[in-house]
């Protein structure tokens, strides 16, 4: 079985004993790191003149991924940011997120670090099956990280909207407040505050 045998949330519930939460967990604060102008300027050009939500591919390429990338560059120190990256737990939790943060190792750039700290997909106007499939790559991280006290974190997105949600113990907490692609500044802060919470978790020795 692979993430992406997963339709919806309840199916993982209830295999993996997960409980259910929505709140807003995600704070965003202003004095965050907001997109530059030529960012800004280098989307919207995407999206005035490039079909950017014809698949889910052009949605990552376009959209979700620039995104990521540029949030990314100030945590590039600490953490790794991988593309396609298969990952495996066991038979029933492996496959390929679309996307997904990891601690950086001491290897290097070849090798996945732990703790595994957010997980990533992109899906085209199905965020139901989105979050099946992204709760079970957030198990899986958890797993993998071997240590219940650190929350691995998810997002969904479509490219225009994005959801937010995070997995600590046996409880799913998916974040009400669902962020938008137009208002960049508001969704840029929201995962940087992702970033500040991995950072301010207690690391494994």
């Amino acid at each position: 079985m692979a993430f992406s045998d997963f339709k919806a949330i309840p199916e993982v519930q209830e295999k993996f004993g997960i409980r259910h939460i929505e709140n807003d967990f995600i704070v965003v604060e202003e004095t965050a790191g907001a997109p530059s102008a030529q960012f800004q300027e280098e989307l919207e050009f995407s999206r005035q003149h490039i079909d950017v939500f014809v698949s889910e591919g052009a949605r990552c390429e376009a959209i979700i991924f620039p995104i990521l990338r540029e949030v990314y560059k100030g945590y590039a120190e600490n953490y790794a940011l991988w593309i396609k990256k298969p990952i495996t737990y066991d038979e029933t939790l492996s496959g390929t997120p679309d996307y997904f943060i990891s601690t950086r190792s001491e290897l290097g750039m070849l090798v996945v670090g732990i703790p595994l700290i957010m997980l990533v997909e992109a899906k085209k106007n199905d965020f139901e099956q989105g979050w099946g499939q992204c709760l079970a790559e957030l198990v899986a991280a958890q797993k993998i990280n071997a240590d219940l006290d650190v929350p691995v974190y998810g997002i969904v997105s479509d490219g225009t909207w994005w959801q937010f949600g995070c997995l600590l113990g046996d409880a799913f907490t998916r974040n009400r407040t669902s962020f938008s692609v137009d208002d960049l500044s508001t969704l840029f802060r929201a995962i940087h505050a992702i970033f500040k919470a991995a950072s301010e978790t207690p690391k494994q020795s």
